[in-house]
């Protein structure tokens, strides 16, 4: 008798087992489902960039489709006042009357809020438009990677034309600046 019980005991700790194992998998899968609905298509040459609204660093709301009509560099930067970010925005910055010149708009998007910004563009004189995507939603929607684990926000420009067509995208995170240097160099191409 006490050898039957040995058994039935065995065989639950087994089935036990088995289930533990099946619902480890199937969660697994569940979460495999969810991050891939999340990725995006990145938005590449030839794409018309989607209708977007977002809050500036005045707080008033940007639409994107005010801005039709008009040339756009839309930068993604992981963060308001950090080192190369700011080097980027500088840049931009300093090249800002060549840009208004090629009658293109600059936008800045980071995920941090209204408030950050205005620090960011009082702190270091910046003449354009800087959205605060909070949630990251505009950052899905363009398809900006994040790097290390989904932690540091990918750092991406795009260059789109008068008909709201991407015609370039540079994407690096190391070559702040150089974000600057390819936006010129592609916008006087489709004057």
């Amino acid at each position: 008798m006490c050898l039957n019980k040995e058994n039935v005991f065995l065989t639950k700790i087994k089935l036990m087992q088995k289930l533990l194992i099946l619902t480890f998998i199937l969660l697994i899968g569940i979460l495999v489902t969810q991050c891939k609905a999340k990725i995006k298509k990145p938005l590449i040459i030839g794409d018309t960039i989607p209708d977007f609204s977002l809050l500036d660093q005045n707080g008033a709301v940007f639409n994107l489709s005010d801005a039709k009509g008009q040339a756009l560099v839309i930068y993604f930067y992981p963060k308001d006042d950090t080192p190369g970010c700011t080097k980027e925005a500088c840049r931009f910055r300093d090249e800002f009357e060549v840009f208004s010149d090629l009658d293109a708009r600059v936008i800045g998007v980071s995920s941090d809020d209204v408030a950050s910004h205005k620090e960011f563009e009082i702190k270091y004189n910046l003449p354009f438009t800087l959205l605060a995507d909070t949630d990251q939603k505009l950052r899905k929607l363009f398809g900006v990677p994040s790097f290390g684990a989904g932690l540091v926000p990918g750092r991406v420009t795009y260059i789109i034309d008068k008909k709201a067509v991407v015609r370039y995208v540079f994407s690096s995170m190391r070559q702040a600046e150089m974000h600057v240097d390819k936006s010129l160099e592609i916008l006087k191409t489709i004057k």
